[in-house]
């Protein structure tokens, strides 16, 4: 019998491919869409749907009683940029909304948890390059602050459960099915819909600021592939370093001109954005994912521009 799979946030960047995804995999009745909010036409309609907020522990339990998961997928997060607007919502969302998923992982025997962690997690004085799985990590964000609890609070409870939690710590993703949630990264999908739209982007982030990214194709694949390892090759149990490629915004632009000469880029003064930004690797040593589950990303920059701006400029989110 295929496992009932809860995913919480499914409305979000992630959520959204992440639920579409396993509904091809598994018999779409057994993956169950969760958010706060309503979700689209499709997603209503191509499996169950629940109501959930997270920091409800009465509705999570409910969730729970109804449909006995085997796998869940906690999504629901405040992001970098919009945390930042209100820290204490963000530390209450994503610290404790991990909490009571923990604690009725355990209470239900669910097989596996998924928690997402995230680059933010380093700070300032975390290596910049080839930034190791192990190093200092100072985050400077509630978000990051929260993320690096987190993963402690992930490996509590596999150490004191055996409670089998895993977990990608995310770069910048890149989708055009769903438009992102407030990240420091998020001009990278921004200035797609821009460029076809107005020829013209104004970015929030300096030119030169390399920072990790990712096209969401390889992250949902990526993040399948964590959930589908065999248990004993799973050796990290806070959250793996995963990595896709690395770019500034000027490099983004000259990719994008290549298909749309008259494409001009600008750059704002100030954005606060930026320091957070600053206080992030330029690149990520991703070694063992590599090793323990074979990861590897399937898309460059060249794939990935071509990818993001065919698939806008089909009508679909434009």
């Amino acid at each position: 019998m295929e496992p009932n799979i809860l995913i919480i946030g499914a409305n979000g960047q992630i959520g959204t491919e992440l639920t579409s995804k396993l509904r091809e995999i598994y018999p779409p009745n057994q993956v169950v869409a969760c958010d706060i909010r309503r979700p689209d036409y499709d997603t209503l309609n191509a499996g169950p749907f629940e109501f959930v907020n997270v920091l409800d522990k009465e509705n999570v339990k409910q969730v729970f009683l109804k449909y006995r998961p085997q796998q869940v997928y906690l999504l629901a997060a405040l992001l970098s940029a919009t945390g930042e607007q209100n820290p204490k919502l963000a530390w209450d969302l994503n610290m404790n909304g991990l909490l009571n998923v923990l604690d009725f992982a355990v209470e239900f025997k669910v097989a596996k948890v998924y928690w997402p962690s995230s680059i933010a997690v380093f700070g300032p004085n975390s290596p910049k390059k080839n930034t190791p799985q192990f190093c200092v990590m100072d985050p400077n964000t509630v978000y990051g602050i929260s993320k690096l609890a987190g993963e402690r609070w992930c490996q509590y409870y596999y150490k004191r459960f055996d409670l089998d939690v895993r977990s990608l710590r995310y770069p910048g993703l890149i989708s055009w099915k769903a438009m992102p949630g407030g990240g420091t990264t998020d001009y990278a999908i921004h200035i797609f819909h821009e460029a076809l739209k107005k020829q013209s982007y104004s970015s929030f982030l300096a030119a030169d600021t390399v920072l990790p990214m990712m096209y969401m194709d390889d992250a949902i694949r990526g993040t399948i592939e964590l959930m589908d390892a065999d248990e004993a090759n799973i050796n990290i149990r806070s959250s793996y370093n995963f990595a896709g490629l690395s770019f500034s915004p000027k490099t983004l632009a000259e990719e994008i001109q290549k298909h749309i000469p008259s494409f001009k880029m600008h750059y704002k003064k100030h954005d606060e954005r930026q320091e957070i930004a600053n206080s992030w690797p330029h690149n990520i040593d991703d070694s063992d994912a590599k090793k323990d589950w074979a990861w590897k990303p399937e898309f460059n920059l060249d794939k990935l521009t071509l990818a993001m701006l065919e698939n806008l400029k089909g009508g679909k989110r434009i």
